[in-house]
C-alpha cells in the first residue's frame, strides 16, 4: 500500500475548505487557554461556586477553567513541531526558545510561590528540549554519526527529568511524538489523547489542531513574533502582583 496515498487521505478527514485555523488562530487559542488556566490556578482554587450540576455531579467554575487550560501545552507542543518544519533559521528559533525560558523563570517562580524559589520550571524549558529533540531526530535521516545523535536525544530525555520543567519528560516525549506522527493525524490526535496524564482534557485541544490550514495568518512582523514570547512572562508578573496586592501567599 503506498504510504503517499494513506497521508493524502488521512488530511481529508477534515476536507481543506473547512480547515479554516492558521498557525496564528492556534497561537491565540493557546494562549487565551493558557491565560484560562493561570487565572484559576492562581485566584480559584478553593473557589467552590458551581458552574453546571448534572445527575448530582457538580462541576465548579475551577474546575471548568482547569479543562479548559488543559488545551494550552497540546497545541503549544504542536506549533514546535509546525516551527521546526517552517523556521529559516533553526538555531535562532531555539535560541529565542532558550532567552524566554530563562526571563520566565522568576516569574514563574513568583506567581507559584511568592518567592524567588520553586522546585520546577517553567514551560519555556520543555518548549525547548521538545525542539531540540525533534532537530535530532529530523538530523537522523541523513544517516550519519546516528549512535551519536542518538545519544544526544537521551541526553535531552535525562535533562527533562533532571530539570522537572512544567509537564515534565512527559512533555518532551508528547511533542517528540507529535513530530513523528506529524503527517498522520488521526493516529497524533487518538495517541497524543492518551499521552498527557490529563487525557480526553488534553484531547480537545486536537479539535481545532483538526482544522488547521497551515496558513501563517495575521502574526508576521517581528513585534507580534515577539509580543507573542513576552506575554508569557508578562502575565505571571501581572498576577503575581494581584495576587501580592489582594493578600496572597
Amino acid at each position: 500500500m503506498n504510504y503517499e496515498v494513506i497521508r493524502m487521505e488521512s488530511y481529508r478527514l477534515i476536507p481543506e475548505k473547512y480547515r479554516f485555523i492558521s498557525n496564528s488562530g492556534l497561537k491565540c487559542i493557546a494562549l487565551v487557554t493558557m491565560l484560562t488556566d493561570h487565572y484559576a490556578s492562581a485566584f480559584l482554587q478553593n473557589d467552590q461556586t458551581v458552574f453546571l450540576s448534572l445527575f448530582g455531579h457538580k462541576l465548579t467554575v475551577y474546575t471548568l477553567l482547569r479543562i479548559i487550560g488543559r488545551l494550552a501545552f497540546p497545541i503549544y507542543a504542536f506549533l514546535i513541531v509546525q516551527g521546526l518544519r517552517y523556521t529559516r533559521n533553526r538555531k535562532a528559533y531555539a535560541i529565542r526558545l532558550l532567552v524566554f525560558a530563562i526571563i520566565s523563570e522568576i516569574p514563574w517562580n513568583l506567581l507559584h510561590t511568592g518567592s524567588f524559589l520553586y522546585q520546577r520550571q517553567n514551560v519555556f524549558f520543555t518548549l525547548l528540549l521538545g525542539y531540540l529533540g525533534l532537530w535530532v531526530i529530523d538530523s537522523l535521516k541523513n544517516g550519519e554519526k546516528r549512535l551519536k545523535k542518538i545519544g544526544i536525544l537521551f541526553a535531552l530525555f535525562l535533562i527533562s527529568v533532571i530539570l522537572r520543567a512544567d509537564y515534565g519528560c512527559t512533555g518532551f516525549g508528547f511533542i517528540l511524538l507529535l513530530g513523528l506522527l506529524d503527517n498522520h493525524p488521526v493516529y497524533r490526535a487518538v495517541v497524543g489523547s492518551c499521552f498527557l496524564s490529563s487525557t480526553w482534557q488534553a484531547g480537545l485541544a486536537f479539535i481545532p489542531i483538526a482544522f488547521y490550514n497551515g496558513q501563517r495568518g495575521f502574526i508576521r512582523n517581528r513585534f507580534l513574533k515577539l509580543l507573542f514570547y513576552v506575554i508569557y512572562p508578562l502575565h505571571m508578573i501581572i498576577l503575581f502582583l494581584i495576587k501580592k496586592t489582594a493578600g496572597g501567599y
